[in-house]
Formats: C-alpha cells, structure tokens, sequence
C-alpha cells in the first residue's frame, strides 16, 4: 500500500502546488517583508511601556500577596 499511496500522494500535491501557483501569480512582496509575531509583539511591548514612568513601582514591603490567597489566606492577619 505505500508503494502506491505515496506516488499518487505525490502526483496530486505536486500538481496541486502547481495549479495554485499558476491560479495565485507570484506572491505579493510584501508577504516576505512582514515581520514576525514574535517581532510585533516585542513592538507593541515597547509602545505600551514608551509612556510610562518606570521609576515608580510598588514597595515589595507594601505588596501583601506573594502566594495565591488559597494556600496564606488562614494564617495571615486581615489587613485594615
């Protein structure tokens, strides 16, 4: 059975790939100079940081959840 799938597989993408090429043209050239996503994440990351103040955070000190609040909540105090 593979010896004869494989060949006929074979014809039918080969013949396929070749009809879509004739049908579609050449690809648009924009198509290979888009970026990745990756490369779009990393931009839109750094235009949601550019206006912000990254000086000003939060005092580990004044942060009150370090682990989820299922496995502290019994043994810490209510904060008023």
């Amino acid at each position: 059975a593979p010896y004869v799938t494989f060949p006929v597989a074979f014809v039918v993408g080969l013949v396929g790939s070749q009809l879509e090429w004739f049908l579609r043209g050449d690809p648009p050239p924009t198509a290979q100079e888009e970026k990745s996503i990756s490369e779009q994440r990393e931009d839109r990351k750094l235009q949601e940081i550019a206006g912000e103040d990254l000086t000003k955070v939060v005092s580990l000190k004044d942060k009150l959840e370090f682990a989820p609040r299922a496995v502290l909540n019994r043994n810490r105090p209510e904060k008023s």
